[in-house]
């Protein structure tokens, strides 16, 4: 639609009409015959002398097209916009990142798939995360591995399709045969300090206990409730494991409490997938929308009407008299 940012320049429409009527005519002594006997030439001729003006009247041409430009220069101070559409624009309130265990243990054939057959933990994990990953087209998504130590793979980016596809090229041991958890946990408090959105959210998945890390497990929660940093974590294990590959499920109960998350345990593929679901409902997508409208600035084209026309007056006018003068002499 069309519109005028600012509608109220339009009252100076009259202004001409107010100048005339209260400014007095100019007035201009002209130079003329002195007759020493005036007083009774007048008298024979019977008529009283007074005094006079010549005001020269304006064509009505003028007058049209000067009061035209007026109203076209008024016009275009009003600044007329051609106003579009609106355009929204959703903002994610809402960071995710995911933490995987990607040590040696995550090779182990211990995991039943939905059709029964024992496969890699791995390969569960991947394909469980990518559908997850899927579903959340309104958040920022971050990507962490961790082995001996941890590393980003992703960071936090609208760009699903990338997050999937690096989820897709894991490879267990690519980062360590060891479980660095409390390294984990601190590098995502690095990657959460960029971050602006009112909520943050790490969701970690770990097979195994802490046994590379520099950082307590608990240390990093701790500091990560602080920040008002939720995690939610998964333990994907054998509890009654020994040594390295035990699954240390009062660490990451604490962990998830200590940060107002939850801890779930996945035996299966299936499990992990309803943990997953159970995730996404409790992490409700949350956007921010944000809507303008665009605008388009018209003020030059009544402007340069304005000036179109009364060029165009002026040479008419100009040559109307240039052919006038040239036929009287």
């Amino acid at each position: 639609m069309y519109q005028l940012e600012h509608p109220w320049l339009l009252l100076l429409l009259p202004l001409p009409l107010l100048v005339w009527w209260l400014l007095p005519p100019h007035r201009e002594t002209s130079a003329s015959i002195r007759l020493p006997f005036f007083d009774q030439v007048t008298r024979a001729a019977g008529v009283q002398p007074t005094e006079g003006s010549v005001v020269p009247r304006r064509p009505r041409l003028q007058i049209m097209a000067e009061g035209l430009a007026w109203c076209l220069v008024v016009l275009a101070l009003a600044r007329p916009q051609l106003v579009e559409p609106p355009l929204e624009k959703s903002q994610p309130q809402r960071d995710i990142l995911l933490a995987l265990d990607l040590s040696q243990s995550m090779e182990t054939r211990d995991f039943a798939g939905t059709d029964g057959s024992l496969g890699t933990r791995v390969d569960a994990v991947k394909t469980v995360v990518a559908d997850f990953v899927a579903k959340r087209p309104g958040d920022r998504l971050g990507l962490i591995a961790f082995g001996d130590a941890p590393y980003p793979l992703a960071p936090f980016t609208m760009d699903h399709e990338l997050v999937r596809l690096m989820i897709d090229g894991l490879r267990p041991g690519i980062a360590g045969p060891r479980t660095s958890l409390g390294d984990s946990i601190g590098l995502a408090l690095r990657m959460f300090e960029k971050t602006t959105v009112p909520e943050k959210v790490l969701i970690l998945l770990t097979d195994g206990n802490d046994t590379a890390s520099k950082m307590p497990p608990l240390k990093a929660a701790e500091i990560a409730g602080r920040n008002n940093i939720i995690i939610h974590a998964i333990g994907i294990g054998d509890p009654a494991a020994t040594g390295e590959d035990k699954l240390d499920t009062a660490t990451l109960q604490k962990i998830a409490s200590d940060t107002g998350g939850r801890y779930f345990f996945g035996g299966d593929q299936s499990e992990l997938a309803a943990i997953y679901e159970v995730l996404d409902q409790i992490t409700p997508e949350d956007q921010k929308v944000l809507s303008w409208r665009p605008r388009i600035e018209l003020f030059h084209w009544p402007l340069g009407a304005a000036l179109v026309i009364l060029t165009l007056y002026y040479i008419f006018a100009g040559s109307l008299g240039l052919i006038r003068r040239r036929a009287a002499a």
